[in-house]
């Protein structure tokens, strides 16, 4: 058990957390992404509803729900503790570095890129999950659900809100734009043919699955 515990403590060990939680959390997006996107088809919010009443009655969705918080809490301390190891490697900076002749700049700022995401991941609960899983959503829609769209509805009328949302969508792509290919590389997962393919893929879900995301809250303040 010693042995694990090292292995896991390492430096490889927290890579691969990192990578494994983190290809958790995108196919988590994805599929999150999928049942939000209803508010484009339905203006009355029952789709909406009718999803998130699926997600939150489902026992397998509930039971992921607790292994989704247990993978995403991993995710945050094993990038925080990364953050500072590399930190403290360097703990001299040098006088002029070209950052960008080896990285590109988001590639370095992934633990402030987190910090951000942490930041609105907190909010974003809050004003969703809490409410839908804990203190009840006092209405009900034509079936007879909890309406939800309702609380976005609201939500959503604050400039201020949706502005925060975007925002953090620009930042969840740039963190995807790295960690969607690392992930992939920190598992060994690399081949000549496909690796090409898996860093196409990857751009292309950066772009995308932000990009809907911050036109969810845009498209409700709009009325559209």
């Amino acid at each position: 058990m010693g042995s694990i515990a090292n292995a896991f403590s390492s430096s490889i060990g927290k890579k691969l957390i990192m990578g494994l939680t983190g290809l958790f959390l995108i196919s988590f997006l994805l599929v999150h992404c999928f049942l939000n996107a209803f508010v484009f088809f339905d203006n009355t919010g029952v789709l909406f509803n009718e999803g998130a009443h699926f997600m939150a009655t489902n026992w397998i969705i509930r039971a992921m729900e607790v292994v989704l918080m247990a993978g995403l809490l991993l995710h945050i301390v094993q990038g925080a503790r990364l953050t500072f190891q590399n930190q403290a490697a360097r703990p001299v900076k040098y006088a002029y570095t070209n950052g960008n002749a080896n990285s590109k700049w988001y590639s370095r700022s992934m633990g402030l890129l987190g910090t951000l995401l942490l930041i609105f991941l907190i909010v974003h609960l809050s004003q969703f999950w809490v409410v839908s899983r804990f203190t009840g959503i006092p209405t009900v829609d034509a079936n007879g659900h909890e309406d939800l769209y309702a609380v976005m509805k609201v939500t959503f009328k604050d400039l201020y809100m949706v502005i925060l949302y975007v925002l953090a969508m620009v930042s969840l792509a740039y963190h995807l734009l790295h960690g969607f290919a690392s992930a992939f590389q920190t598992m060994g997962w690399n081949h000549k043919k496909y690796t090409p393919i898996i860093k196409a893929i990857g751009v292309g879900f950066s772009i995308i699955i932000p990009l809907l995301f911050a036109a969810m809250p845009v498209w409700i303040y709009l009325g559209l």
